[in-house]
């Protein structure tokens, strides 16, 4: 019983919850029992579950554990969807352009529009969604993603491609942090850290998978990486309707302050707009700099209304959550170095090798294949045992040495087997120690009123890190001539090292105190 109250739903008690025993009448003024035609009386439970005539009525905490899973498989089956996305849309680009034509500058706002829309509309979407019910959230995100998805691939021109996109962005806004939501509505508080790490490892397994089912749909034609996403959104949306928790309804207070709503998303807006134009324009250009500029003035103004309005979009609270802080500042650094390895070695592995898309793609899968496993099988073994900063930290320094070992031994000539590969599956395993440890370590501290708001922040940083690793690496890097091509990477290689160590730092610095967030 205690498991369907936290989770909650209701028993069958009916709206108030168990009658206390204090209000049974006496034994005999009870209604006999309904009789079958046979005369044999029926047990209540028979009679509203049709369950066999003496047998036992499920135990409680299985019941529980049946909801989470299947609010698990359905949750996952979207974010796996537009994680999947994130990875396969790369890989078209060349078909894109042939088709669809445009310069590059162009072109980049296939995804610039992606990663500005959804960097600023994840907080207050996040927010939203916790006053007027994770359930509705989630569906509405699903069901815009999914049309969205079929809006892009039946684009006749870059400027409906881009609109579709933006689109899709304001879909996974709602999508990403309500899922989150959903599945901590619905697990039980010992088995949250559990299941948020097996959040976390789907969008490792969409990683693993994304550039090869990217390379396998372009063969096709580039319209299948956004159709391949209707099926499974529609098949989302029909299952959700049915099997999704309606919790209990609560006073959803007051309205979050509109201005709020604005000022953040106007100043996350800018932030991610001059980072990711930062590579064409310029970091010294006007543009550039009035956007940071921008950001900063917003960001500042609404940290500020935050601290005094009675129904702020983020209660300052919330980021005071002990170790949410810490958690979401080591996540932060980690996902700098994460994109912008990511984006080094198909860089690499196309400039130095003149690999083919397919191939780059088959080359990346072992480290993304490591994330699930690790995630799953280890890391809640080793919170339990050592805590999340050591496993966390241990994680960003794996990470480190991995993307060390090409900075030492990656060249024109080297090998898959000697060069590449040990320090994939080193940033694989370094992966499935950090993002699903921290991740569970920042969202299970939070109340449940704020389990969308606090996700969305996470998953905020998270974004507006993986502009800026992008952006850091695309200025150390350049455009190398062929004769300086290794040093450059080298150095971007380094860059990564230096950032994925200093989140390892910050994660057993700040997180040393810590043990398993809740439960293994």
């Amino acid at each position: 019983m205690d498991d369907l109250v936290t989770t909650g739903y209701q028993d069958d008690a009916g709206p108030g919850g168990p009658t206390p025993a204090s209000a049974h009448p006496p034994r005999e003024a009870l209604v006999p029992p309904p009789r079958d035609s046979t005369g044999v009386p029926v047990l209540a439970d028979a009679v509203a579950g049709g369950a066999a005539v003496g047998s036992a009525p499920p135990r409680p905490g299985a019941e529980s554990a049946r909801r989470a899973r299947v609010v698990f498989a359905v949750v996952c089956a979207a974010v796996f969807m537009s994680n999947l996305d994130l990875f396969v849309v790369n890989v078209a680009f060349p078909d894109i352009h042939r088709d669809l034509g445009g310069g590059l500058s162009t072109l980049s706002w296939i995804l610039n529009a992606y990663a500005i829309v959804f960097a600023a509309l994840l907080v207050p979407a996040g927010r939203l969604a916790d006053r007027y019910g994770h359930r509705a959230g989630f569906l509405l995100g699903t069901g815009l993603f999914t049309a969205a998805s079929a809006a892009c691939a039946a684009s006749t021109g870059l400027a409906m491609l881009i609109a579709g996109r933006a689109l899709q962005a304001s879909g996974a806004a709602v999508l990403l942090p309500t899922s989150l939501a959903l599945l901590l509505d619905a697990t039980p508080p010992a088995r949250r850290a559990g299941a948020v790490r097996g959040w976390a490892a789907v969008g490792g397994l969409a990683a693993a998978l994304g550039p090869v089912v990217g390379g396998l749909l372009v063969e096709a034609s580039w319209r299948w990486v956004f159709l391949i996403n209707v099926p499974v959104g529609i098949a989302t949306l029909v299952i959700g309707v049915r099997v999704l928790p309606r919790p209990r309804s609560a006073d959803p207070g007051r309205l979050p302050d509109v201005v709020g709503v604005l000022t953040l998303t106007g100043g996350i807006g800018l932030l991610a707009l001059g980072l990711v134009e930062s590579s064409s324009w310029g970091w010294t250009s006007g543009g550039v700099i009035g956007g940071l500029a921008g950001a900063v003035v917003l960001l500042t103004a609404f940290v500020a209304r935050s601290a005094r309005h009675p129904a702020p979009v983020v209660e300052l609270a919330v980021l005071r959550a002990p170790g949410f802080g810490p958690a979401v500042v080591a996540l932060l650094l980690f996902t700098v170095s994460f994109a912008a390895m990511l984006l080094s070695v198909v860089q690499y592995a196309d400039a130095a090798w003149g690999w083919s898309a397919l191939r780059i793609g088959l080359a990346i899968t072992p480290g993304p294949a490591m994330v699930p496993p690790v995630a799953l099988l280890l890391a809640g073994r080793a919170v339990a045992r050592f805590g999340l900063g050591r496993v966390a930290g241990t994680g960003g320094v794996l990470f480190a040495a991995g993307v060390g070992w090409w900075a030492l031994r990656m060249d024109l000539h080297s090998s898959y087997a000697s060069s590449l590969l040990p320090g994939m599956l080193l940033t694989g395993i370094g992966v499935g120690l950090v993002l699903p440890t921290l991740t569970a370590g920042a969202s299970t501290v939070l109340p449940p009123d704020r389990f969308a708001t606090g996700s969305a922040v996470v998953n905020m940083s998270r974004q507006i890190a993986s502009v800026l690793g992008v952006a850091i690496l695309v200025a150390v890097v350049g455009t190398p001539a062929r004769d300086s091509l290794v040093r450059s990477f080298h150095h971007g290689w380094w860059f990564i090292c230096a950032t994925a160590f200093a989140a390892g730092l910050a994660a057993f610095v700040g997180l040393r105190r810590r043990g398993a967030p809740s439960g293994r």
